[in-house]
């Protein structure tokens, strides 16, 4: 590591959970706090506002949050800003969440019980070396999910809009997709070009997005349409 400071940043709902990992982030020295997130929402949020250079290098992720649970923020934030490397905080072990993690980008995984050093070395080995840090538990798991067939398992990251987007929404989405304006999409659902702008500008919210090509890029990537 060079001598600037690693920017990282925590999505945790938990207080408990969160005052342990400040405890630990204070230990070392050689890396800086950005911001807590409480829910996926918020995550998508605080990158949104952030200039590129600001950017956390490593976000710490809990998979059970609500509004917008940990795979589904890794999946859409990858896809936003493909650069940060994202590591699982989590209590859980089960096949389908590591496939569905690993499935979303997440870049390691590790059990919340984790200290300092072993938090620390994630973040050398994911930084430096590229690596796929896990927990001996979790890499347990993994090496069983991975001498099996993985035939049937489906991971729940695609095709899954967030549940705050309206049926109308996911109309006019849609139709951004398939490359038509506010105009030509208000003719098409009968409504007011007013009403098709308030709609998009509601998706662009909801996805934290900036920009129609970041919607589309999403669109596809998840198979939303």
């Amino acid at each position: 590591m060079n001598n600037e400071p690693v920017i990282v940043a925590l999505a945790e709902d938990n207080a408990i959970n969160i005052n342990t990992f400040l405890q630990k982030i204070s230990l070392l020295t050689q890396y800086r706090l950005s911001f807590v997130a409480r829910n996926g929402h918020e995550c998508l949020e605080e990158l949104k506002g952030l200039p590129q250079a600001a950017l956390p290098q490593i976000i710490f992720m809990d998979l059970e949050m609500p509004q917008m649970d940990g795979i589904q923020t890794i999946s859409m934030a990858k896809s936003l800003y493909p650069q940060i490397h994202f590591i699982v905080l989590t209590v859980f072990d089960d096949d389908e969440k590591i496939f569905d993690a690993i499935k979303s980008g997440a870049s390691g995984y590790l059990l919340k019980h984790e200290g300092a050093a072993a938090l620390e070395d994630a973040m050398v080995n994911v930084l430096q070396y590229h690596g796929a840090p896990m927990s001996p538990a979790i890499a347990r798991k993994a090496l069983q999910l991975l001498s099996r067939s993985t035939t049937g398992i489906e991971a729940k990251v695609e095709n899954s809009l967030p549940p705050a987007i309206t049926e109308r929404e996911k109309e006019i989405l849609q139709q951004m997709v398939n490359g038509w304006d506010a105009k030509r999409i208000a003719s098409s659902l009968n409504l007011s070009v007013l009403t098709v702008r308030k709609h998009i500008a509601n998706i662009y919210e909801k996805l934290h997005v900036n920009s129609k090509a970041q919607i589309i890029s999403l669109a596809h990537k998840h198979k939303w349409v």
